[in-house]
């Protein structure tokens, strides 16, 4: 906020909106809550989208994991490999587990593709050594021991349906998808999607704190 030429009370708004949206909230929405204009409300929301950023890498997944991969953007036009990686982009995304099996922690990155390389890059980011990571088996999940972390793969496919070991995981992807589609009608993903993604986890992983959640943009 140095240097600022808008109303503080503008700031201290934008904070509680972006917040306190569950499942997010688009530039053109706090345009129309705090009365400025889009390229005024842009900048607020990715100042603090990127300041939620910041205070989520202080902290790292520990313990049980559960960890995936998936895709957001357009169904490519045709079939061919070429296609999807130009219209979809890969990520990851890992939540981490209590001693009752419940969902503690998320983090969800954007990656430059599936590769054992960029899980070890992604690891070292994101877990704790010692984790005990709970995936569905596909070999560059495998780079998480090159940080010290446990690999159990529990293989899925086909027509089985998913084992609990997979239930929270499933639930995180699927809930991030929603939010994202039901936010945001016109979407850059290749540009926007790391901000996009640092929102929701930050929301996700401070739900039982709600009062301390504007105190991570400021």
């Amino acid at each position: 906020m140095e240097a600022t030429k808008l109303p503080l009370t503008t700031w201290f708004l934008a904070f509680y909106l972006i917040n306190q949206a569950k499942t997010g909230i688009s530039a053109i929405s706090l345009r129309r809550h705090l009365g400025v204009s889009y390229p005024t409300a842009l900048m607020l929301h990715h100042k603090m989208m990127h300041a939620m950023g910041e205070r989520e890498k202080l902290y790292l997944l520990s313990g049980n994991v559960q960890i995936d991969d998936s895709y957001l953007g357009q169904e490519p036009p045709c079939r061919k490999a070429s296609c999807s990686a130009k219209t979809k982009i890969p990520f990851v995304a890992a939540v981490s587990l209590s001693q009752e099996n419940h969902s503690i922690d998320v983090k969800s990155h954007q990656v430059r593709e599936f590769t054992s390389g960029e899980m070890n890059r992604w690891a070292i980011e994101c877990l704790s050594p010692l984790s005990r990571v709970i995936s569905n088996g596909l070999a560059w999940f495998r780079a998480v021991t090159k940080i010290g972390c446990r690999h159990d793969p529990v293989i899925v496919g086909g027509r089985q349906p998913n084992p609990p070991e997979y239930k929270w995981i499933n639930i995180i992807v699927s809930n991030l998808k929603n939010s994202i589609n039901g936010v945001y009608h016109a979407f850059s993903f290749e540009t926007y999607v790391d901000c996009v993604f640092v929102a929701f986890y930050y929301r996700f992983n401070q739900r039982f704190n709600l009062a301390s959640l504007p105190k991570g943009c400021q």
